[in-house]
């Protein structure tokens, strides 16, 4: 068994793509810049990048074969909205729960968790469960709830 290593992505020209063989991997282990993974026809690939990688990426050529990223699907929730004022209304209710969101041209797609089902319940949205290639928007930057001003004044009583 030999594992390729893959450091950096070359550049795969479009009178190259054909013969895709797909790696297989879930959304968690492609957001991560170390890992290994088995494509379809038994290559074994070890990923030791800069940035993570994307579904859809083309990875590696060699023999005629492009190998590329096949992200699975997962249980998310579709929710609609009518107008971008519900639609970043929603966005924000998901957020505040911590959780990822990816907005589609009608409906933002949540990840298919139980909080966020009985927030979407107890708020009375409206949603369906679904399948899909779930990619959510990354932050640039995040916030907390840890220590800051408000608590210094709390800790003073």
């Amino acid at each position: 068994m030999i594992l390729k290593i893959i450091k950096e992505l070359n550049s795969i020209s479009s009178d190259m793509v054909g013969n895709e063989i797909s790696l297989k991997v879930e959304r968690r282990v492609l957001a991560k810049r170390r890992w290994r993974g088995q494509a379809e026809d038994g290559t074994d690939f070890g990923f030791d990048l800069i940035a993570p990688l994307k579904h859809g990426i083309y990875f590696h050529f060699e023999d005629e074969k492009n190998y590329v990223i096949d992200q699975k699907p997962e249980e998310v929730f579709r929710v609609p909205y009518p107008n971008q004022k519900e639609a970043a209304h929603r966005a924000w209710q998901v957020g505040n729960l911590h959780f990822p969101a990816q907005f589609k041209d009608a409906y933002l797609l949540v990840e298919g968790d139980l909080a966020v089902r009985l927030m979407l319940d107890r708020n009375q949205i409206p949603y369906e469960e679904a399948i899909e290639v779930f990619q959510p928007v990354l932050a640039a930057s995040g916030h907390h709830h840890g220590s800051g001003k408000l608590l210094k004044y709390f800790n003073m009583w």
